[in-house]
This record gives C-alpha cells, structure tokens and sequence, in this order.
C-alpha cells in the first residue's frame, strides 16, 4: 500500500504564493508518475500538474505560468509552487501516485490519492 500526505495549503491573498508538498510513504517502487488534482463543491476533480518518471511536465492551461511541479525522489516527495495566486485556484488539492512511468491527466490514471488539503485564495 501507498500512504500519500500533502501539506503546505491555508489562506493566502490574491497575487500571493503557496507552495504544497507530497510525501508518499509505502510500497512505491522506484518508478512512479505523481500529480496534483483540485476540487471545488459541485465540480468534478480537475487536472493542475503532472510529473512522470524521468520527467515529463504537464500543466494545465489555467495554471502554466503560474505554477510549477517538481519532485524529490530520495524524498519520495512532490512539491507544486503556486505563484500569483487567484480567487479561481480555491479549492481541496490533491495528490495522486501512479505506479508507471506517465503522469496522465484523468484521475482514472492514478491509483493512490492523499486525503486532500485546502487553498483559499481571498480577493
């Protein structure tokens, strides 16, 4: 089993920055893609950034720019830094682990996901 545990959210003003990290633990295997999803009520878990195995970066149209993915493999660890922050970037954000190599863009993709943590971004 993988155990996924993102830390870093809180509230933060607009044109501010946040920074999440991701600590997987458990049976990963040396090769794994990561990713961060967000979700607001009502609204369907949506895409932010992906990192494969050997990267291998994708980004959402929303967040290119602005955000930025990385990872720490003796960490077992993935970082997002948010910069420039918008009221539209609220949301619960989670991590996801896929034991492969491609960091796809659907949460069918993943098989792990941490428990979720939230960013509130004030006008």
């Amino acid at each position: 089993q993988v155990q996924l545990t993102e830390s870093g959210g809180g509230l933060v003003q607009a044109g501010g920055s946040l920074r999440l990290s991701c600590a997987a633990s458990g049976r990963t295997g040396k090769v794994f893609a990561m990713a961060w999803f967000r979700q607001v009520p009502g609204k369907e878990r949506e895409f932010v950034a992906g990192i494969s195995w050997r990267p291998g970066i994708t980004y959402a149209d929303s967040v290119k720019g602005r955000f930025t993915i990385s990872r720490d493999d003796h960490k077992s660890t993935v970082y997002l830094q948010m910069n420039d922050l918008k009221s539209e970037d609220t949301a619960v954000y989670y991590c996801a682990l896929d034991p492969g190599v491609a960091a796809g863009t659907r949460p069918h993709n993943y098989d792990y996901w941490g428990q979720g943590i939230q960013v509130t971004v004030s006008s």
